[in-house]
């Protein structure tokens, strides 16, 4: 494809993105949605945590705590504690960032259409802060074949031991079920 064929192309893409509803269908808010002014997210978040949660930024790939990461546990929101994903869906997809293949539940993620940057990508945020997390992409290992790419420093880890302290929030894998990590293929 010529230069000037790719450039026409991604500019009626760009533009059709732009001009067109392609969010995906909006659910409901949540019953417990938090929803706070940005000057209360910067008392309760850390600068790292408020600019990747709050103002969609990104770390670099590689330097946050949680990309190489392979406690069992739950990882949930840094911004409101719900929980997102489970160990058990985290895999090494070398990309330097936490990756999963699935949510713990349909609830917990959602997807949003992002047009930065000349591209289309789906944004994942927090279902009930609203709290930006990272991009999932369709280039994922079996049974979903996505990659929910998200930011280290949106989420806090907690051990399974310790799950039953998410305040009743029900932590099962939902959707597919997950593989047991400890058995051989």
């Amino acid at each position: 494809m010529k230069r000037r064929q790719f450039l026409t192309s991604l500019t009626a893409i760009t533009a059709l993105a732009a001009c067109s509803d392609l969010s995906f269908a909006e659910e409901p808010p949540r019953s417990d949605a938090l929803e706070l002014p940005p000057e209360k997210w910067r008392q309760v978040l850390t600068p790292r945590e408020f600019n990747i949660l709050r103002s969609s930024g990104t770390e670099r790939a590689f330097s946050g705590d949680l990309w190489n990461h392979k406690a069992d546990g739950v990882y949930t929101c840094a911004g409101c504690g719900l929980p997102l994903f489970d160990s058990t869906t985290k895999f090494k997809s070398g990309t330097g960032w936490p990756s999963y293949f699935q949510p713990i539940a349909n609830d917990r993620v959602r997807d949003v259409i992002d047009t930065k940057y000349g591209m289309i990508r789906t944004e994942n945020v927090c279902a009930r802060c609203g709290g930006h997390l990272g991009h999932v992409f369709p280039d994922g290992p079996k049974p979903t074949g996505l990659r929910y790419c998200i930011n280290s420093y949106a989420l806090d880890f907690v051990p399974r031991d310790q799950v039953e302290s998410l305040k009743g929030e029900p932590v099962v894998v939902g959707g597919v079920q997950a593989p047991d990590k400890d058995k051989k293929p």
